[in-house]
């Protein structure tokens, strides 16, 4: 990626985005897709905007791979027209943005060389939406650990901080050190360098909410979890919600932590899924809940600011749900879960 030359242009971005988000499906069309098997859910597909991907794959996939494949397809090529159409300082904000399928795509690949996954496998996975290329993607598959993997990516924001973490990762035997090094330098780097004027006010906004639901999810995760480590570990700088002490302490007392997060500005999105997560002990239910939320307030934000990012990123954040929600459904299918418990998986509004 690299910026685009001349002013910003939101009208035109934002009235293009606002063209694609209609053509977003639907809640109702995700409870048609729960009652459909793989095939069906491929022909509903075919019907609707994810037409090319659908009929480019079918000739060499079927059944959830297909769906996998035209997702992530029809993924990238959405958000690369996000930076097609943009110029100037609105680039390099969607840009910076758009970086976090770099991270997405490091830990996939990580993951799959940890679990020792087919290569296809985790390919199916990518999203090649981001900043690194196809060809260093494709290296990256090829890596056989995670040392070759971290050389691989020198030249790039993640090497430095996965050398960093990669002691802690050999002693516990697990990815977490590796994973959260990623998402901490995904969020310094949307930070870095930001001046906050009436132009990014909104992004700075919207930036501040994701790192507290991020940290809020890493803080009920090390609460539950009763694991012996420092919280600190995992707190990411940059939001509003919690300090890096604060989170030490409210990390070791469940009660005290879910009564911050009500006490919030967050609060009143996130209290009927505070009230199930208390009651059910169901982290996952308020992770969804989590998920909303923020795309709730992305939306809030695009309509008081029409011609800034935030309608861009409230469009990212709506996309994704969009093919996380159609993924979670195929894969539910070819699991053989029931309806209900499919529909738990998905972040429905």
């Amino acid at each position: 990626m690299s910026a685009s030359p001349g002013s910003s242009n939101p009208e035109y971005v934002t009235a293009r985005v606002r063209s694609r988000r209609a053509a977003l499906f639907s809640d109702d069309d995700y409870r048609k897709l729960i009652r459909m098997g793989p095939s069906e859910i491929a022909r509903f597909m075919e019907e609707s905007e994810y037409e090319r991907e659908i009929n480019a794959l079918g000739a060499r996939y079927s059944g959830v791979d297909l769906i996998e494949y035209a997702l992530n397809r029809n993924l990238a090529k959405h958000f690369n027209d996000l930076l097609d159409w943009a110029d100037g300082r609105l680039y390099d904000l969607i840009a910076r943005y758009l970086r976090k399928f770099d991270a997405w795509n490091v830990k996939t690949i990580l993951r799959g060389i940890y679990s020792d996954a087919q290569r296809d496998d985790v390919e199916t996975d990518l999203i090649r939406a981001g900043e690194l290329s196809d060809r260093l993607l494709d290296r990256l598959l090829d890596a056989d650990t995670m040392e070759e993997a971290i050389d691989l990516l020198d030249g790039t924001m993640f090497a430095d901080p996965l050398r960093d973490a990669l002691e802690a990762f050999e002693e516990g035997g697990v990815l977490v050190p590796l994973e959260n090094a990623i998402d901490r330098v995904f969020y310094e780097q949307l930070l870095e360098d930001l001046v906050v004027n009436e132009a990014t006010e909104t992004y700075h906004e919207f930036l501040q909410a994701e790192i507290d639901f991020r940290n809020a999810r890493n803080a009920l995760r090390l609460a539950r979890s009763g694991a012996d480590v420092d919280p600190s570990e995992y707190y990411i700088e940059g939001g509003t919600l919690f300090t890096a002490s604060e989170l030490n302490a409210l990390a070791s007392n469940l009660d005290e932590l879910v009564a911050t997060i009500r006490d919030s500005r967050y609060g009143d999105k996130l209290d009927s899924a505070l009230d199930e997560f208390e009651q059910a002990e169901s982290l996952i239910a308020f992770e969804r809940a989590l998920d909303a939320a923020l795309l709730e307030y992305s939306e809030r934000l695009g309509v008081v600011h029409p011609l800034s990012v935030a309608p861009v990123i409230s469009y990212v954040l709506a996309k994704e749900r969009e093919v996380d929600n159609i993924r979670a459904i195929a894969r539910g299918r070819e699991a053989g879960l029931s309806e209900a418990e499919i529909e738990s998986e998905l972040v429905i509004l």
